[in-house]
């Protein structure tokens, strides 16, 4: 169809189970079976592994797709998870922040785990895997803490849908202005969900329909997760449109996707055409379809 590339989240031990919880085995699958699409983490939630084998596993995938894997990385918070493993919540911070940074120096100049890290001390170091060559890295993630460490590190980010990222832009740009770092936002991307159709009337429709149901999703997530749901409100139209959605015919899209661009600095977009699940899979088959077919030549040009 012409999308530059995919990504996939991660989630584990689901109920019921997921046919697909790692993003690695999925990526290395369809990875073979392209030439030309690049393949992303969305992400790979760094504290549940030992970032040695995780470095190598990643280096394995950029090896074998000849380069085309984006590794996307995130705390992750999800108790059930957490628990499952026995990882102490407390403790995703320090595994995030430390796994990255030995990640990133067992690609370009070898890693050694020294003590007082989260993992055991190592006699051996890994690397350097990629001596020479890249691993496209970005950051999801929310919190000042977790934007402060990817300005730190100049990672580029993987902005969210929940919550919408006017926040997290906001802390952002205010964190490059305290700090100094340089903005990295023309690397980044920002996701939304499309609700497309041969008319801007259609498409409003498959939006009113969309959204009460993405709603209760977010419910039911957020108790599954422990989360408050005092704050989770049902959005109308506008500000849906506003915060998560692209909508409407194909030149409407093309339309408010070149104005995220122009006002946000930010040069591309997760697009999620399924409602993460909602919607069936040949509906969003077709509307992918539509979308590549009027609104990417449009983007291009």
């Amino acid at each position: 169809m012409g999308f530059d590339g995919i990504w996939f989240n991660e989630f584990h031990f689901q109920d019921p189970p997921q046919a697909y919880p790692s993003t690695m085995m999925l990526a290395s699958a369809i990875l073979a079976r392209t030439q030309r699409l690049r393949v992303g983490t969305s992400i790979v939630v760094t504290p549940l592994y030992h970032p040695f084998l995780l470095a190598e596993e990643v280096a394995q995938l950029h090896w074998q797709s000849g380069g085309r894997f984006d590794l996307g990385i995130g705390r992750g918070t999800h108790p059930a998870t957490l628990a499952a493993l026995g990882i102490p919540a407390e403790t995703t911070r320090d595994r995030f922040e430390q796994s990255y940074r030995i990640l990133r120096d067992a690609w370009v100049t070898g890693a050694r785990i020294g003590e007082g890290l989260c993992w055991p001390a190592s006699e051996i170091s890994v690397g350097p895997l990629l001596a020479g060559e890249n691993v496209p890295a970005y950051v999801a993630g929310t919190s000042r803490e977790t934007l402060g460490f990817a300005a730190r590190e100049r990672l580029p980010l993987l902005l969210s849908l929940d919550p919408p990222e006017g926040a997290q832009l906001a802390t952002y740009v205010a964190i490059l202005a305290e700090q100094g770092h340089d903005c990295r936002l023309q690397a980044s991307s920002l996701s939304r969900y499309v609700c497309i159709a041969p008319t801007t009337a259609q498409a409003m429709a498959k939006l009113d329909d969309l959204m009460p149901r993405l709603f209760q999703r977010r419910l039911a997530s957020a108790r599954a997760a422990g989360r408050p749901i005092d704050q989770i409100v049902l959005q109308d139209r506008h500000t849906a449109m506003a915060r998560q959605v692209i909508a409407g015919s194909p030149e409407d899209c093309a339309a408010q996707l070149a104005s995220l661009a122009s006002s946000t600095g930010i040069g591309a977009a997760r697009l999620v055409f399924n409602g993460n699940g909602i919607l069936a899979t040949p509906t969003a088959l077709r509307d992918m379809e539509l979308f590549a077919g009027e609104v990417l030549p449009a983007l291009r040009g």
